[in-house]
């Protein structure tokens, strides 16, 4: 079992993730908004996974998938990206993101890809 943080700026993917995961028998530790957000709360719940919304007012994912790193360099990090961000996706791998999951999710998937990392 994972404790996880879901990055999100839509209420609707947070909670669709946070009943995914919770199902897949994980405990979601927190949610935050937007990039900044994530930072002050990974930070403060010290989680073993972040599932980060690539697309975010504030800050983006790549950049608190940075801000996150610079905490914590063993920070695991899944992005999240919506189909057509393929360019997007090579950035937060770069940037020291895991893994990656698409939008819409997939249960199977989604805790598939967190199991390989935690």
């Amino acid at each position: 079992m994972a404790r996880i943080l879901v990055v999100d700026d839509a209420a609707f993917m947070r909670m669709q993730l946070t009943d995914i995961l919770q199902k897949g028998g994980h405990e979601v530790v927190g949610h935050a908004e937007n990039g900044q957000d994530a930072i002050e709360k990974y930070t403060q719940l010290k989680p073993d996974l972040v599932t980060m919304d690539i697309t975010m007012p504030v800050m983006e994912g790549i950049d608190a998938v940075k801000g996150i790193k610079q905490f914590d360099p063993n920070a695991k990090v899944i992005m999240c990206s919506a189909m057509g961000q393929q360019s997007m996706v090579v950035n937060a791998i770069q940037a020291g993101a895991k893994d990656f999951i698409v939008k819409p999710f997939q249960p199977d998937r989604v805790i598939e890809a967190i199991a390989k990392i935690v």
